[in-house]
């Protein structure tokens, strides 16, 4: 990761330690989850003083923020190209493009647990309000292309598919992740393990039993 200048005068500075900033935070999140990252961390990483992060973002929540609605428009992204050629697919088939999708963004899957409960409502109102138009914008792209594979789910439904995406992914994810004491746990009783470490194999099974109920 390129340094950014101690001061950063002109426009193109500015976006420099901006974007340093946020790389940081995202190589810490993932290094050792999301909850772990302070802003003294990312500011040392950056090689920055403490106080410049506030003339960027005003809390670490807002610049966790501003990783979970990039992880929106990474998830649009992914699922939408693997939607793209698709057409009347099975439920088992849907449900593992759509679990195959956050598979590929463990990041954001950590983000969803934590923008419900401390992000953005610990942001200013305005920020809260760009991060909703935002995440809301690829929602709806990714409704569309579900509605588009002609898979028998109409736009409601679509919608229902993609808000169980989202909650049982955050949820299995965080399973996936155990801590040290957990992973014992598990060596000694690999019964344990075998459910919270298949994330897409649990995620697709139970988006499948999603897919058909809503069909």
């Amino acid at each position: 990761m390129t340094r950014p200048k101690q001061r950063a005068r002109s426009p193109l500075d500015k976006e420099l330690r901006r974007t340093a900033l946020l790389d940081a935070a995202r190589d810490l999140a993932i290094e050792r989850g999301a909850r772990e990252v302070t802003l003294a961390e990312v500011t040392a990483r950056v090689g920055l003083h403490a106080s410049a992060v506030r003339r960027y973002f005003e809390s670490r929540e807002e610049l966790l923020l501003e990783l979970a609605e990039r992880g929106w428009s990474d998830w649009r992204a992914h699922l939408v190209a693997r939607l793209a050629d698709a057409r009347d697919l099975s439920s088992d088939e849907l449900a593992d493009a759509v679990a195959a999708s956050l598979e590929e963004l463990p990041l954001f899957c950590d983000l969803l647990t934590h923008v419900v409960l401390s992000l953005e409502g610990a942001v200013r109102l305005e920020r809260a309000r760009s991060y909703k138009l935002s995440a809301t914008e690829d929602y709806d792209a990714m409704t569309q292309a579900v509605v588009d594979t002609g898979s028998g789910l109409d736009h409601d439904a679509a919608r229902a598919l993609l808000t169980a995406a989202m909650s049982m992914g955050a949820y299995l994810f965080q399973l996936s992740r155990p801590s040290a004491t957990l992973r014992e746990l598990y060596a000694q009783e690999p019964r344990w393990a075998h459910d919270a470490l298949r994330f897409r194999a649990q995620l697709t099974g139970l988006l499948t039993a999603v897919v058909r109920g809503l069909r």
